[in-house]
């Protein structure tokens, strides 16, 4: 055989034997959805889903990082033991109860009573109080972020930081190396000196231990003194990210027993980076009551065993009776959420999505409005953002349950990213939340099924083909 016949011959027969491989690995372990997405991309380009497949095709670190993830639960645990002697667990009602059981029984996090939480939405007021509370800080400030920028509401933080550190306040940061690509370099070269302890999040590198670089953390913690915490879906940088338009964003500030389940979330990831165990008793100080709102931390992502996030949205979607709203920048939803969406709206109640009328992600934002039409079809109310870029991450169901965080509701939050979310269990918190939403209702259109409809035979067949490779965004 010579070689142009080999040659031709190896052209015609691997891309089929990608194929017959891709029939046999793809489908362990993972979703119905994701296998026929992958395999459609094997067989339609066989090469092109080999290097992705390689690349991206399981969402897992490498094994030097899963021999640290091993460690991981010890740490939360005692952490969580420093928690649960400074607090007291609460009792709730069933339907919040049954979703209370839930997320402990993912991230190993207790409900607790206690706590004061303040919703913030104005961006650059948000930086503000936070600077503030870390001029205020006597003993360590921990801050983790998927995006700290050098601009100028980075370098109000970057002051801010160095002159605690200056006067012996303990500061460690946190920020993920492709989030902060732009930045994270000069952020060490600005904080070291003056004391910040400062490390990449999940480094990429081209020599040495390397990671994924699809898998992030795209949480949001700071704490201060293990007494003050925020987290939420603002990162740190100029609202408007040079696009011109600005973000908005909920934030909430927090007070009481649930601070230390921020800390905890922080002092793993700080362990995951470093290898170093932040275990110093005083990260956990006595919580004395700082309010009445009842709480827990929900951390997620491929480093956890439960994936987490999903399974908690569509748990809380069946639970709902009269109302239910999310605020997601991108909605690409699993189908059990979306079947979740569906039964709601059977059962009689509200469902709204409050979706941003921009986006900064062109095939993301194809896909999501794939699903426009069922959701329009079955009864949900679609409401579409104006002003800015709504960039805000939450869920309210009925006047029961509330929940801030990081988390998209798409592929990527489910089973990429490591995210954090505070689900609050009481009315006056979920009415506080009900009153931003309304706020923001009145700043967007509703979508007419009638208007959606008429768009033309292109836009949909370029929605439908993006939702075909849904679970891969």
């Amino acid at each position: 055989m010579n070689l142009g016949v080999a040659l031709e011959w190896l052209a015609v027969t691997a891309p089929w034997a990608i194929r017959i491989g891709a029939l046999i690995v793809v489908p362990f372990r993972r979703s119905p959805a994701a296998t026929q997405s992958w395999l459609l991309l094997f067989f339609v380009a066989p090469w092109l889903g080999l290097v992705l497949y390689l690349a991206i095709g399981r969402p897992s670190h490498p094994r030097w990082r899963r021999q640290r993830v091993a460690q991981l639960w010890p740490i939360i645990d005692r952490a969580v033991s420093c928690i649960d002697r400074v607090a007291r667990p609460a009792e709730l009602p069933l339907v919040q109860a049954s979703a209370a059981s839930l997320v402990s029984g993912i991230g190993r996090m207790p409900l607790l009573q206690g706590n004061e939480v303040d919703f913030l939405t104005d961006y650059d007021a948000t930086i503000d109080l936070l600077v503030e509370d870390i001029g205020h800080a006597e003993d360590h400030v921990h801050l983790l972020f998927y995006i700290f920028a050098t601009d100028a509401t980075g370098q109000k933080v970057i002051a801010a930081l160095r002159q605690a550190a200056l006067r012996g306040v303990r500061c460690r940061v946190l920020v993920d190396a492709i989030g902060s690509r732009t930045w994270a370099a000069r952020i060490e070269r600005e904080l070291r000196p003056a004391g910040v302890e400062v490390h990449e999040m999940l480094p990429i590198r081209v020599l040495g231990r390397t990671t994924r670089f699809d898998l992030r953390n795209h949480r949001k913690i700071a704490v201060i003194d293990g007494r003050i915490g925020y987290t939420g879906s603002q990162n740190i940088i100029d609202s408007d990210q040079g696009w011109g338009w600005p973000n908005r964003e909920v934030m909430v500030r927090v007070r009481g027993p649930v601070v230390g389940e921020l800390q905890a979330v922080f002092v793993a990831d700080w362990f995951l980076e470093t290898e170093k165990e932040l275990a110093d008793g005083h990260l956990y100080p006595p919580a004395d009551d700082a309010g009445s709102s009842l709480g827990q931390v929900l951390p997620s992502g491929p480093d956890l065993e439960h994936g987490g996030i999903d399974e908690l949205f569509v748990a809380l979607i069946h639970s709902a009776r009269q109302r239910v709203l999310i605020s997601t920048p991108y909605f690409v939803p699993s189908e059990p959420l979306l079947q979740a969406l569906q039964v709601a709206i059977l059962k009689g109640a509200e469902v709204h999505l409050l979706l941003s009328g921009r986006s900064d992600h062109p095939l993301v934002h194809l896909a999501q409005q794939s699903y426009y039409s069922e959701l329009l079809s079955a009864g949900a109310v679609i409401h579409l953002f104006q002003p800015g870029f709504l960039h805000a991450k939450h869920m309210s169901i009925d006047e029961a349950v509330a929940v801030v965080g990081s988390s998209n509701v798409d592929m990527r939050s489910f089973a990429l990213n490591s995210e954090i979310s505070l689900v609050l269990y009481d009315r006056e918190a979920t009415l506080t939340l009900r009153q931003i939403e309304r706020s923001r209702l009145e700043q967007s259109v509703p979508l007419r099924a009638s208007d959606w409809e008429r768009r033309n035979l292109a836009r949909k067949c370029a929605e439908n083909v993006a939702r075909l490779f849904s679970p891969l965004l």
